[in-house]
């Protein structure tokens, strides 16, 4: 199993491989892509203003569709068709270098569009606001049905995504199934918190990690006493830093680890593995707030977890595709052997047996999503069955 290779370069089919798992439908995509064949043959970096026209064009029109839904009263068809509408918005925008030209447009409408397709649809998501040292942290909080007091796991973004893609992964939807509610957040270097209030990451996750469980701590249907942690992409670095520092958390996961990220950026240079996202260098500069190599670097030196690990003392899994082309399978390894004071340790590669080989499952997030859900039901309290 490997990602749709539809177009020439792998920074391109992943984008779109993210947009079908998280929603995307093949004609939509098939009509948005078609046309930008031959600028991908040109490079990752060439060609993204024309996809971000083609992908804006599409969205445009499942926007008008849903106004006449509406119109008639049909607020759930209105919906589906404006959740599509943010999904490609933000994948376009994704693939935009800081600062060219329609981004923030493109951001601000998607976010109307997902706002409005949850309210019309009544879909068991509402937005909150965290308060940090500086500013605030957007996520978007998911509730276990039922009464009393539940489990919850604040889930993080990677280098690159938003709180939005978080909610289309569904890991909060199969976490509320086994009784589990979940805090999707826009740390700072991600989604809002950078794009409209500038704030840069930091290596230091617990900073804004604590803050969540602060937050937590003070909604009525949440179990302070059983509170997990888990990230995608690059947040398979952050989560595991947030269990190691900050001692309220129960249980921790990871979906693709990201044991040290300052080694990959080595790699990077040297153009070993492939990128995230087009424009590569100007985005990490953008989300680390650097104004050169020299100054990401510095900023970035301390993303290890070497002497990280052995702080956990709580159950944690660690998950990797077994064919990832951006981190390589190795670092999952060198996170699971260094928990050794966790009580319950788990490695899962995902191998072509099952799929999920490529990087956190864009080549089907099925298997890590049940794999997560599970364990936190196991390690928290919810269930399986």
């Amino acid at each position: 199993m490997a990602l749709f290779e539809y177009f020439p370069n792998y920074v391109w089919n992943l984008s779109l491989s993210i947009a079908i798992e998280s929603g995307g439908q093949i004609g939509d995509i098939i009509d948005m892509c078609a046309p930008l064949r031959e600028k991908a043959a040109k490079g990752e970096d060439a060609g993204t203003k024309e996809f971000l026209a083609e992908w804006m064009k599409k969205a445009e029109t499942l926007i008008s569709l849903a106004d006449e839904d509406r119109q008639k009263g049909r607020d759930f068809s209105a919906a589906t068709k404006l959740q599509r509408a943010a999904l490609y918005l933000m994948t376009a925008e994704r693939m935009q270098g800081h600062g060219h030209p329609g981004r923030e447009k493109t951001y601000a409408l998607a976010r109307g569009c997902f706002e409005d397709a949850t309210r019309l649809a009544r879909e068991n998501v509402r937005r909150v606001e965290i308060p940090l040292e500086k500013g605030m942290m957007p996520a978007l909080y998911t509730e276990a049905p039922g009464e009393g007091r539940k489990p919850v796991v604040v889930y993080c973004n990677g280098l690159d995504s938003c709180k939005e893609l978080l909610y289309w992964s569904r890991l909060g939807q199969a976490l509320a199934r086994r009784g589990i509610s979940t805090l999707c957040v826009d740390q700072p270097g991600t989604g809002e918190t950078l794009r409209l209030q500038g704030l840069p990451a930091t290596p230091y996750i617990e900073r804004w990690a604590s803050k969540a469980v602060d937050w937590l701590e003070q909604q009525p249907g949440v179990d302070p006493k059983r509170i997990g942690m888990t990230g995608i992409s690059l947040g398979g670095h952050f989560a595991p830093r947030a269990v190691a520092f900050e001692p309220r958390f129960a249980s921790g996961a990871v979906w693709g680890a990201n044991h040290n990220w300052a080694e990959v950026q080595q790699k990077r240079i040297r153009r070993e593995g492939e990128n995230p996202v087009p424009h590569y260098w100007a985005h990490v500069y953008w989300v680390f707030g650097a104004s050169s190599m020299e100054d990401f670097l510095e900023k970035s030196k301390d993303m290890h977890l070497n002497g990280v690990m052995e702080r956990i003392r709580v159950p944690f899994l660690v998950t990797h595709g077994a064919k990832d082309r951006q981190i390589s399978v190795d670092y999952a390894h060198q996170s699971y052997d260094q928990l050794v004071n966790s009580p319950k340790r788990e490695l899962k590669i995902f191998t072509e047996r099952e799929g999920g080989v490529e990087h956190v499952g864009a080549d089907n997030m099925s298997y890590g999503r049940d794999c997560i859900a599970d364990w936190f039901a196991e390690t928290l309290g919810g269930h399986t069955a």
